[in-house]
């Protein structure tokens, strides 16, 4: 056996090992520029809703203004703990590569550690995919709502529902 792990010809073999993450890691990147986007979709109306909800005077109007936009809180709520969520899988993958290098480094004594770190990595990838859903969905109550709204108001229109 060589001196170190990465004299032997086989060190190629962990290199490709340590790329393999990337394509998590690349997965991981798309989901956070995206929920990011989502985010920012979610806060700028939030922010038209609010602005709105000033020049309502009370009434029925104003209490639908105030339930969407406490839709719209939920909604960022979770876009916000998708986004962490995402980077902490970033970091379990991250791990993965660096593990990977260390284990072969280290005559493989870590054992299941970059396993770990890889599975922990695409468990957090659900789990921010379940927020990510759940956004939708409620993003989806919210247009409904403000459908019915603008139906109701003209009662001329058929509804379908």
């Amino acid at each position: 056996m060589s001196a170190t792990p990465f004299a032997d010809p086989n060190h190629y073999a962990v290199i490709s090992a340590m790329i393999t993450p990337a394509f998590f890691l690349t997965a991981t990147g798309s989901l956070l520029i995206s929920s990011n986007n989502r985010l920012a979709r979610v806060v700028d109306r939030m922010r038209k809703e609010i602005e709105h909800l000033r020049e309502t005077v009370p009434g029925p109007m104003r209490t639908e203004l105030e339930i969407r936009i406490g839709y719209h809180r939920r909604r960022s709520y979770l876009v916000l703990g998708a986004l962490r969520i995402l980077y902490a899988a970033l970091s379990a993958f991250v791990g993965t590569s660096i593990g990977i290098a260390a284990d072969a480094f280290f005559h493989y004594q870590l054992g299941y550690l970059p396993t770990l770190l890889a599975v922990l990595g695409v468990l957090l990838m659900l789990a921010a995919s379940l927020c990510l859903g759940q956004e939708a969905r409620i993003s989806l109550r919210v247009l409904e709502r403000e459908l019915r709204a603008e139906l109701d108001k003209d009662s001329t229109i058929p509804q379908p529902f």
